[in-house]
């Protein structure tokens, strides 16, 4: 049994596009790809590296088989930003509700933590989402994330509309 953690879960949603001013790109060499049916490996590599300091463990639980139904369903989207040819961070949104999409994920390696490239991945994945029949977009956050999470996506214009306590408890 690993370690429990007490944190507060906030739900929040957009409505409708923002009206965000462009959002340049970052200095250096980036590119923003979409992983396509990528292999349970390379997701759990991802996942693991970017939420390992904010207990993500959800993902974690699941089977290689159960974990694949999901990162390769063809309405799930994996986007990965790559710097200098390495993996930054990445997002998933989650289009198989329509009209309702999902932002299941958006993080950082720990070392572009604090870079600017957060708020420029959360733009692309806002863009992304309403790209498609989308009436309402999802997303959460909790009090075990980078402390910025939540009032980033409140400036780029997501609602609260729900929080409830949760016990998050470590994988060995």
């Amino acid at each position: 049994m690993g370690k429990k953690h007490k944190t507060v879960v906030t739900h929040l949603e957009m409505m409708a596009p923002p009206r965000l001013p462009p959002c340049p790109r970052p200095p250096g060499k980036y590119a923003l790809m979409r992983a396509e049916n990528p292999p349970v490996h390379f997701y759990r590599y991802l996942y693991d590296a970017v939420g390992r300091d904010y207990v993500w463990v959800n993902r974690k639980r699941l089977s290689d088989a159960a974990l694949a139904q999901i990162v390769q369903h063809p309405d799930v989207e994996i986007y990965v930003l790559y710097s200098n040819g390495v993996p930054a961070g990445y997002f998933e949104l989650d289009f198989r509700a329509l009209p309702r999409a999902e932002l299941s994920f958006l993080g950082l390696m720990p070392e572009h933590v604090g870079s600017g490239l957060g708020s420029f991945m959360l733009r692309e994945a806002i863009a992304m989402a309403w790209s498609r029949e989308t009436t309402r977009l999802i997303v959460q956050t909790c009090t075990l994330d980078h402390p910025r999470a939540l009032p980033m996506y409140q400036r780029m214009g997501f609602t609260p509309y729900a929080q409830e306590e949760a016990e998050l408890e470590e994988m060995d």
